[in-house]
């Protein structure tokens, strides 16, 4: 599957703009603030129907406009035409695949998988649990339609028992068997995501291994341990789980809060056995987000049959040359993706196939091709 074309219409900085691109690799090259990141936030939406940048669809339209549209030609073993557009009007959203409204956004994840490496995944290795556990559901969500509805059921479950949690505090309540039925579901629901991220895991880390050693050899061995439930393990998980409900029950009432599930699980990343979050230095968190992506891509590949979008935001700058060369040759594996460059002439290490295509956007002069 590649891209072969999109326009965009009041997205940010791009009043009406059209690109095409080839199905290798596409720099897009520009100076600060002509809009490169919001082509890649654009090829976002016509895959995930969201902003790879902002929770708010109104922050994305063009200063002094009502609405955005972005049109996109996908082709694989289908071609299909994406439409999402947006109006601050109706604070409305709508996304038309092949000239069929989608009413359900959730049933478009997957169906055109995209990876995404910018400068904000230092929050991945650096950042909380939350960052953690949003990157792996995505990863999974993308390749899986089943666990992406176990995830969508099992919020809705925390945000009932939630309600109900408030209001036992409020009457003063300690035990009700309501609660006992929404422990029952969320137990139920949360083993059912635990066994999902546990089998991820024991399938990513071949994917991750494989890309650490395209990029630095042999030099370092990563790894990825996965803490669920306050660590306990697969074995007796069930009995676990009802165990620290009943534990943190007077708690969660207290305080109105879900305390124990898998909404509260944690990734731990290491470099030879080494707390990479802890110990590790800036250049290893940069090479092993970037592993992570690489690793998402190929991870996604064999799972959906066909390849991704990988779109790639200014990540050159920030690596050493050598990471910056080996990231480059790798590049040669994907099959299409997208990368926005500032200084294109700086970027000696980068290898331009006669296959590639050279984007430049420009305030002055819009849009060209080398």
């Amino acid at each position: 599957m590649f891209l072969s074309s999109i326009n965009l219409r009041n997205i940010r900085k791009h009043t009406d703009s059209r690109i095409d691109f080839t199905d290798n690799l596409n720099y897009i090259i520009g100076g600060n603030g002509v809009g490169k990141t919001s082509v890649l936030e654009a090829i976002h939406y016509l895959s995930t129907t969201k902003s790879c940048l902002t929770s708010s669809d109104a922050e994305v339209v063009k200063l002094g406009e009502k609405d955005f549209n972005i049109e996109g030609n996908l082709q694989g073993l289908t071609n299909d035409k994406v439409q999402v557009s947006y109006s601050k009007v109706e604070n409305k959203k709508t996304y038309i695949l092949n000239t069929k409204k989608i009413s359900r956004f959730s049933n478009v994840i997957g169906k055109f998988p995209v990876v995404l490496l910018s400068p904000a995944d230092h929050t991945i290795t650096r950042g909380y649990p939350a960052d953690r556990r949003r990157f792996v559901d995505s990863v999974i969500s993308q390749a899986s339609r089943t666990y992406l509805n176990i995830v969508i059921e099992y919020n809705r479950v925390l945000k009932q028992r939630t309600f109900l949690l408030s209001r036992l505090r409020e009457t003063g309540i300690r035990k009700d068997s309501e609660l006992d039925a929404w422990n029952e579901k969320l137990v139920n629901i949360g083993i059912e995501i635990i066994k999902h991220r546990d089998q991820f895991v024991k399938d990513f880390i071949i994917y991750v291994e494989e890309s650490y050693k395209r990029i630095l050899s042999d030099k370092e061995i990563p790894g990825i341990k996965y803490f669920f439930l306050e660590g306990s393990s697969m074995n007796g998980l069930e009995s676990s789980f009802i165990e620290q409900l009943d534990k943190k029950a007077e708690e969660e009432i207290r305080r109105g809060v879900n305390l124990v599930g898998p909404h509260r699980d944690d990734f731990v990343f290491n470099i030879n056995s080494i707390n990479l979050k802890s110990y590790g230095s800036q250049g290893q968190h940069k090479t092993f987000q970037t592993v992570l992506r690489f690793a998402e891509y190929f991870y996604l590949k064999d799972k959906k049959k066909h390849t991704p979008i990988f779109l790639l935001d200014d990540v050159f700058g920030e690596l050493d040359s050598e990471r910056a060369a080996a990231i480059s040759r790798n590049l040669k594996e994907v099959s299409q993706a997208m990368i926005t460059l500032t200084d294109f002439g700086n970027i000696s290490h980068l290898k331009i196939d006669k296959e590639d295509r050279i984007i430049k956007l420009s305030s002055e002069t819009g849009i060209s091709y080398e």
